[in-house]
């Protein structure tokens, strides 16, 4: 038997076939009457929004689920809709408890579709998408921040480098050797897959490697000074705990201890059961003042290693004298 088109027809507009179509693609359908704000949906939409599926709902109701940033903007949207013409959409966040979600609500605006005073859309999960931008944002964010301090880190080794030395010839094999350390450092923040470096199995010897390029006289033997126990640094906790360190000691450079030629930076540790406390002080910098503007993307990216990735804390003490960040984190987490 030839299949044809003709009799492929029944088979393409039969009504459960085309819901298959719809579910597959992960649409929901909505229709909302314009003068009552009555709702009506199908299953698959009260699932979306956490509501029990024998619910009558209004607009106002759903309402209480979408996220408080995003429900004024939305309820003036919908509001809005019949004097839009031509479709319209719009992406917002909804809480279903702790869960949040994005939804984009999609129709047809400027009165056209209306039967009976009832307009037709759907719903769409857009939740992966949504975070996928965030993260390209947050990525690209971040990768901004990170070329800016190389180039602040790459000028302060330089005034470094030349208080140190007294040739052109001397100046340039030490920058040289400055700027190695410090790829050496940058690969610990943003290492390879699969790769971290041996080095950073211990504590002291991940600080020796980070703290390197910017000491006068080489790592531990001038105005940095470090005091830590023998302690073990976990692979995925060496990616973190390196780059917390490589932005402070950036900040020092820019603004702190490190940018000025007497100086001086400790780091110690000490280890408990319960927690593991390190200490970040520095002496000899410009007078420090607590900032009056709100925490930078470095600040805010640091808060968020600490907490999130190294289950812990961090405060800062802005003492005249100079800055001291203590940092509390977790044995368990630093071992991972």
């Amino acid at each position: 038997m030839v299949t044809t088109a003709a009799t492929l027809s029944p088979l393409l507009w039969e009504q459960k076939n085309l819901r298959r179509a719809v579910q597959a693609a992960g649409v929901t359908l909505w229709s909302w009457n314009v003068d009552t704000d009555a709702l009506a949906m199908d299953d698959a939409a009260y699932d979306l929004w956490g509501v029990a599926r024998s619910t009558d709902v209004t607009f106002e109701d759903l309402s209480a689920h979408i996220h408080p940033a995003d429900r004024d903007r939305v309820r003036a949207a919908f509001n809005a809709t019949r004097a839009i013409i031509g479709p319209y959409e719009i992406d917002f966040r909804i809480m279903i408890g702790d869960e949040l979600r994005w939804i984009s609500a999609r129709g047809q605006g400027d009165d056209e579709g209306i039967v009976q005073r009832i307009m037709f859309g759907i719903f769409l999960d857009v939740t992966g998408r949504k975070q996928a931008e965030e993260g390209r944002e947050l990525l690209a964010g971040e990768m901004s921040h990170r070329v800016k301090n190389l180039l602040s880190i790459a000028s302060g080794l330089t005034s470094i480098t030349s208080r140190s030395t007294s040739t052109t010839k001397d100046m340039a094999r030490e920058l040289t050797q400055r700027l190695t350390a410090l790829g050496r450092a940058h690969d610990l923040v943003r290492p390879l897959p699969g790769q971290t470096a041996t080095a950073s199995a211990l504590l002291g010897d991940l600080l020796t490697v980070l703290l390197a390029p910017y000491d006068d006289l080489g790592a531990f033997s001038g105005r940095i000074r470090v005091s830590v126990p023998r302690m073990r640094v976990g692979d995925s906790s060496t990616t973190i705990l390196a780059m917390i360190i490589h932005e402070l000691a950036t900040n020092s450079l820019k603004y702190g201890a490190l940018s000025v030629e007497n100086g001086l930076l400790d780091v110690s540790c000490s280890a408990r059961d319960e927690a593991v406390t390190i200490m970040w002080t520095e002496r000899g910098g410009p007078v420090v003042t607590q900032p009056t503007q709100p925490p930078g993307y470095g600040s805010r990216l640091i808060e968020r290693s600490v907490t999130g990735h190294l289950g812990g804390a961090i405060s800062y003490h802005w003492a005249p004298e100079g800055l001291v960040v203590t940092l509390n984190v977790s044995p368990d987490r630093l071992a991972q």
